[in-house]
């Protein structure tokens, strides 16, 4: 067991010899143990000039006199913490023991008289809290530093354990030079070590946190054993300060993953896509924290400009547009580009009033930028209230159930602010850092949840409501069909209908005539597919129905239905209507529907418009005779347009080739459908026996 006695010296005098010795020194006798260096320390602000001769600081020579720098004692009172990362046996900063306002340099030296055995080693801890970055001397040599000082100013990390070993016992003497047997037996046996810190404080430190500047805990000196045993200790503190924040990350990745999983339960519904976007926002918000507290991937600047300054503007402006959306788009309608330029404004503000970069503009400017920084944050949170307080009025529970979270998120958001106030916003739970803001961000996570649950069972409730209501539209569709094969008089008709959804929007009709034994084929296209295409072909079938008791001449039918569709908004439809006549006559009337073939050839009938876009639109009528045997092909749009996986279209000319070969009604949508269905697909074959058939 080696003797280790650690003597602090405020203030140290030159000898005649050129040694230094201490004076009001404290002895403590310890074993393999270490010492939180307490002081006093002798402090100053400002920056050192430096020695020519050796490159390194003046003030970090163990030879400079520092009796007229400030005594400090950095004893921390019984049960003190950072209000911030809940670091232990904290005390405050220059800014309260005189020097508020200052920012940049400072330097902190203590003389230490070490004896043990030896090759004993020694280490030194840097102080476990402290702001900004620093470097390390010992007896004018640089042990190391916390921080880049190449750049000017010095690259800023949030602070992490460091631990510097100490020359050994006799290598090192004053100045860094070897020193004798008699050089030590002058030392009283002992080795001197002069400790100085060089420090460095941003600008923006002094507004964000409260007794900011150099040490807020004390270096520890001690055996290299122990020392890394501290060090260690250190890192778990540090790690148990923000293990919660590193909790978040994968909260935030689940709710990502839920919200984009119920995309696929109701594609038409944007809340979801809403939410996973504004959770990716968050995970990576996060994930930057976390690798800011822990690691020096990450440094302030980069912190400060992408994690307190984008990603945090986009979170609230994500909020925003979440609750706008999740609550019906109500007022304000201008709502999304309120929430975009409040995230820019908060953007500037943030990097302005941090200092991102320093010197960019004055510190009064950047103070002011605080300032407005907090109103855009005030702005945010009236936005999201009102919202709030118009979801309430409109959906109830689930406004009451937003708003504590959000008055909790708007509370947090201010957490700068209130650690100035010296209002606790950090808590100690379980041995683990708590902060205000994990709560608000744990309820909000939780609040989305219980929220997007309750609106998938909704939505499949809604969705099972649809698919009945489809069902039976499909059902009132087949009911208004015709039959696929029928006959009348010398006419033989088959027909096959191929919706490309469970209803469909092509439609036909077969209206015998009793009384001059004529009939009545009505075939259309309506634009769209789906339930909303089906309904508008139930109007079209009534409407034919209607029309033909009263006319069932081609033209007046597609006029009666020209006028029904008038004034429908974006309702249209193909349609073509013809009569054949006991006779053979046939009168044929089209509106821009695909002209049926006869014997194989498209009858040359002049191209219209469609029905529903003009009042008193012309169609094109045409008149012909049907013989026995011939044979007339009815299709739609949809079987031209099948498509093949390699993109390539079925085509005019393929149908017109079946038509010519005799394909029935069946084998025609067949060979459509077998190709690529895109589009409902109806044909109809209309033909005209013979009387060697009849008989």
């Amino acid at each position: 067991m080696c003797r280790l006695r650690l003597l602090l010296a405020s203030v140290a005098v030159l000898l005649g010899s050129g040694l230094l010795r201490a004076q009001n020194a404290a002895e403590v006798h310890l074993g393999d143990s270490a010492v939180p260096l307490y002081g006093p320390w002798k402090f100053t602000v400002g920056d050192s000039p430096v020695n020519p001769k050796t490159g390194q600081p003046l003030w970090a020579e163990p030879d400079f006199d520092d009796s007229k720098w400030q005594t400090v004692d950095l004893t921390p009172e019984n049960g003190a913490a950072d209000p911030i990362s809940g670091q232990s046996e904290y005390v405050p900063g220059w800014t309260a023991f005189g020097h508020a306002g200052h920012w940049g340099y400072a330097w902190y030296r203590i003389r230490v008289h070490v004896e043990a055995l030896p090759g004993k080693k020694l280490a030194l801890l840097g102080p476990a809290d402290m702001d900004d970055a620093y470097q390390a001397f010992a007896n004018g040599k640089l042990l190391g530093q916390f921080g880049d000082f190449k750049s000017d100013p010095p690259t800023v990390y949030n602070t992490r354990p460091m631990m510097f070993p100490l020359p050994s016992q006799g290598d090192q003497g004053a100045g860094g030079k070897n020193t004798d047997s008699s050089d030590r037996a002058q030392l009283g046996g002992s080795n001197t070590q002069v400790l100085a810190f060089r420090v460095y404080l941003l600008p923006s430190t002094l507004t964000l946190q409260p007794n900011a500047g150099g040490f807020h805990s004390a270096p520890v000196l001690g055996d290299a054993g122990t020392a890394n045993a501290l060090y260690q200790m250190n890192w778990l503190v540090s790690i148990r300060a923000y293990a919660v924040a590193a909790m978040l990350l994968p909260i935030s990745v689940l709710m990502v993953l839920l919200a984009f999983s119920l995309i696929l339960v109701d594609r038409s519904d944007s809340v979801y896509l809403c939410i996973g976007a504004l959770f990716v926002v968050q995970a990576s918000l996060d994930a930057v924290l976390i690798a800011f507290a822990w690691t020096q991937a990450v440094d302030t600047l980069l912190y400060d400009f992408l994690g307190t300054g984008l990603l945090m503007g986009l979170t609230f402006a994500g909020w925003v547009m979440v609750w706008w959306v999740w609550f019906g788009r109500q007022r304000p309608a201008w709502t999304p580009r309120a929430a975009a330029g409040l995230a820019a404004l908060f953007l500037v503000t943030t990097v302005l009033g941090h200092e991102t970069f320093v010197g960019l503009v004055p510190h009064p400017v950047a103070a002011a930028m605080l300032t407005a920084s907090m109103l855009v944050r005030l702005l945010f949170l009236a936005l999201q209230l009102w919202i709030v307080f118009l979801g309430i009025r409109r959906c109830g529970l689930e406004g009451w159930m937003v708003l504590p979270a959000v008055v909790l998120w708007g509370i947090s958001t201010f957490s700068s602010e209130l650690s100035l106030l010296r209002i606790p916003i950090r808590w100690e739970l379980f041995g683990l850092s708590v902060r205000l803001s994990m709560f608000s961000h744990l309820l909000l996570a939780l609040v989305v949840a219980i929220l997007l649950l309750r609106r998938m069972l909704k939505s499949i409730q809604r969705q099972k409501k649809m698919a009945l209501d489809v069902k039976q539209a499909q059902e009132v569709q087949q009911v208004m069909l015709p039959e696929s094969i029928t006959h009348y008089g010398e006419l033989a008709i088959s027909s096959e209908y191929r919706p490309a959804r469970e209803v469909g929007g092509d439609f036909y009709q077969l209206i015998p005539n009793e009384k001059d034994g004529s009939l009545l084929i009505v075939a259309g296209d309506v634009a769209g597919k789906g339930l909303q295409a089906g309904m508008l072909v139930a109007l079209l079938v009534g409407a034919i129905r209607s029309t033909s008791e009263l006319n069932s001449d081609p033209l007046f039918v597609l006029q009666a239905l020209n006028r029904r569709m008038i004034g429908r908004g974006d309702a249209h439809a193909t349609c073509l209507a013809l009569r054949i006549d006991a006779s053979g006559a046939v009168t044929l009337a089209n509106a821009g529907h695909v002209p049926p073939y006869r014997n194989g050839e498209p009858l040359p009938i002049e191209g219209s418009m469609p029905l529903g876009f003009f009042a008193g639109a012309e169609f094109s009528v045409l008149r012909f005779e049907l013989e026995p045997n011939d044979r007339l092909v009815f299709t739609s749009d949809g079987l031209a347009e099948a498509t093949d996986a390699e993109g390539r279209l079925l085509g005019f000319e393929a149908i017109e080739t079946l038509a010519k070969d005799g394909a029935s009604a069946t084998k025609i949508a067949n060979a459509a459908a077998g190709f690529g269905q895109e589009d409902d697909i109806s044909v109809i074959v209309v033909t005209r026996l013979g009387a060697a058939v009849l008989a």
